[in-house]
């Protein structure tokens, strides 16, 4: 409790010496009516000394009782004189001070004001966060002197925004419109909802006319965060369809292997990666922000021993036979899913983001950037250049392509036809790994995590053109940034519809997808 108490004290908030808090201050602001309580919690938070803020601090963490009809603190079951600092002892007669909702909201705005003096600047952008949605003309004069001693620019900004907000209420028409003027540049949405309350009250026409230019350029602000907001969803819907296309692009577009079992290797990757988090959370906690690292090599692995298993067991005898491969897979499918269901129960699992995936980055004040997609966009696009590069540029890519192009050439040329379809289908099932192990960072993990991806995915493959990385890299950004355009205008459902109706179209017009085998290939 005592740590509490000089918590904003040793995070660095200077106050003004020339007001001392005294007893009928701190008997205003504990008791008595709730008017009167918050007139007097504001007079003092307007010009509180230190002994004032640990005073208020107190009172929010429940921590002031009543002795003999005076407040005290009360601190390791010793009463603390909240004027004086003098600690005598708590009789058992002491009294608890009950606050309601508003004081207690009232509690938590008198100290963000004050943390608005702190020397820290963290701390100042929180107070200011926090005050975005709370703030009228009597808080002004505390604020006005935050603002005055400001120096950091972006919280000078910030501040200034905060301010106007607070003047909006005031009974001096010239400060209405000087905030209405200053409002029209604010990024934040609350602002929209702040100016839409003022249009309704206000009276002053030329007021109301600022008031209301300010609203209609806010609102282009907030659109144009709402339309970069779509984009981005879009290009991370798209990351994560080319994650889980590009193992298909291979088992199906290369080798002409209708995988049912795909998403089912994805949930494999995933439940690989609950199980290195789980072993690190054990015997390893502190090195927990690394274990995603490690789950990489696990997840991939554990898939592609699941894929090779299936190509040397069921899919090997089923080669130029898409119908057989599909009913075979779809059966191996239902009992991975049960494989699951028995080891590791039918409910989700959870799976943590470390750290530094925790959070985002603030581009606009309604557009918000989460760690956890920038780096899954990333990782979709390192593992593409991956791929392309083992397909286009190793030894291993090299007989794939000769297997997939001609067996009969390649086997009279001594290459081993079925271990390369081994390793070829081993990589695709690797690759959906990868995808779970990404995709257990955004969603949640269960036996039917694939379930909802492997309509998608093919018909990433199907629209981009079979065995053509670029088109499944066009295809997926592409269906992916249409659908979250489309969820804006008709809805998640209808925009599913509308998107499958394209690609149907598409592929009327244009069977071999966006980008075609050529020559000899074809």
């Amino acid at each position: 409790m005592l740590r509490r108490l000089f918590l904003i004290i040793a995070l660095g908030v200077t106050m003004p010496l020339a007001h001392a808090l005294t007893p009928d201050e701190t008997k205003a602001m504990a008791l008595g009516e709730s008017d009167t309580r918050v007139a007097a919690l504001r007079a003092a938070a307007a010009q509180a000394d230190d002994r004032t803020l640990k005073f208020i601090q107190a009172m929010a963490d429940d921590a002031v009782k009543v002795v003999a009809g005076k407040p005290v603190i009360v601190v390791d079951d010793k009463a603390l004189d909240p004027v004086t600092g003098q600690s005598m002892a708590l009789p058992d007669t002491a009294e608890d001070i009950i606050n309601n909702n508003r004081m207690r909201g009232e509690l938590d705005t008198a100290l963000a004001l004050l943390k608005l003096l702190s020397t820290d600047s963290g701390i100042r952008r929180e107070a200011v966060k926090t005050l975005q949605s709370d703030v009228d003309d009597s808080k002004l004069p505390l604020i006005d002197k935050a603002y005055a001693q400001e120096t950091v620019p972006d919280i000078k900004e910030r501040m200034g925004l905060l301010r106007a907000s607070a003047m909006l209420s005031s009974s001096d028409r010239s400060k209405r419109l000087e905030a209405a003027t200053a409002l029209a540049s604010s990024p934040q949405a609350a602002t929209k909802t702040l100016l839409l309350e003022r249009i309704a009250l206000e009276a002053d026409p030329e007021v109301k006319a600022v008031l209301q230019a300010s609203l209609s350029k806010v609102d282009s602000r907030l659109a144009w965060g709402d339309r970069l907001g779509a984009m981005f969803s879009g290009i991370s819907l798209g990351s994560i369809l080319l994650l889980v296309a590009l193992g298909l692009a291979i088992t199906y577009g290369l080798m002409g292997v209708i995988n049912m079992a795909h998403g089912e290797l994805m949930m494999i990757g995933a439940y690989a990666t609950y199980v290195v988090q789980g072993v690190f959370q054990k015997y390893f906690p502190g090195a927990f922000d690394w274990y995603l690292l490690a789950s990489l090599p696990v997840a991939f692995l554990a898939s592609a021993l699941v894929g090779a298993a299936m190509e040397r067991s069921v899919i090997r005898f089923l080669y130029g036979r898409p119908l057989e491969t599909l009913l075979a897979t779809w059966g191996i499918s239902l009992v991975l899913m049960q494989l699951v269901r028995t080891l590791f129960g039918a409910q989700n699992v959870g799976v943590e983001n470390p750290s530094w995936m925790s959070g985002g980055v603030q581009v606009m004040g309604n557009l918000s950037l989460p760690y956890n997609r920038l780096v899954i966009v990333g990782f979709a696009f390192t593992v593409l250049f991956a791929v392309w590069f083992l397909i286009e540029k190793t030894r291993l890519g090299l007989f794939v392509r000769g297997v997939t192009q001609n067996r009969p050439i390649a086997a009279c040329m001594g290459v081993n036809t079925a271990r390369i379809d081994t390793y070829a289908f081993a990589l695709g099932s690797g690759i959906a790994g990868l995808a779970g192990c990404a995709l257990s960072q955004v969603g949640n993990v269960g036996p039917d995590l694939g379930q909802g991806y492997i309509v998608d995915s093919f018909m990433v493959v199907v629209l981009g053109g079979v065995g053509q990385l670029a088109g499944t890299v066009y295809a997926g950004l592409g269906l992916g940034i249409l659908n979250k355009f489309l969820e804006g205008w008709t809805g998640a459902v209808l925009a599913k519809i509308a998107v499958l109706v394209f690609i149907i179209i598409f592929i009327q017009k244009r069977p071999q997808g966006i980008f075609a085998m050529k020559g000899r290939e074809a």
